[in-house]
């Protein structure tokens, strides 16, 4: 069976397209999920990306180390710090200067909070929604053939 999976918000298909229509919804069932965004105007100040960033940064010690775990440009990660840390009071990510074991990164106890804060809310909304999101499952129409 072929498998659904979201690297970043969108859903991918692996897998034959011959997979019957209920191994289809199931793995749809089993994959949707609510994505939260806390938005100040237009500007994300946290999402999922963002969050998973920050987890990644926390667990490596280091921007670089992170961006090639989320398999994007450290230019990239380096803006969404940019980004996370404009948008709040504090900093959320400070980088460390180089010496022996080069430089690195890390989270402060602001990005902690933030981000512990934020996987409770991504949790709580997860289950808020869960018949409906069920229910939307069910209305989502299959993967089709390219002709």
């Amino acid at each position: 069976m072929g498998s659904l999976h979201s690297p970043t918000d969108q859903l991918y298909w692996s897998g034959s397209l011959s997979t019957s229509m209920v191994d289809l919804e199931i793995a749809m069932a089993a994959t949707l999920v609510p994505k939260i965004r806390i938005l100040i105007g237009a500007i994300v100040a946290i999402g999922p990306g963002k969050a998973d960033l920050l987890a990644a940064i926390s667990r490596t010690g280091s921007i670089s180390a992170a961006a090639r775990e989320m398999k994007m440009s450290y230019r990239r990660a380096w803006l969404l710090v940019e980004a996370m840390n404009l948008a709040f009071r504090r900093p959320l990510v400070e980088t460390l200067t180089g010496g022996e074991g080069g430089g690195g990164a890390r989270v402060t106890a602001l990005g902690e909070e933030v981000l512990r804060r934020y996987r409770v809310m991504e949790s709580r909304a997860a289950r808020s929604v869960a018949p409906e999101l069920k229910q939307l499952s069910r209305l989502i129409a299959p993967v089709r053939r390219a002709r």
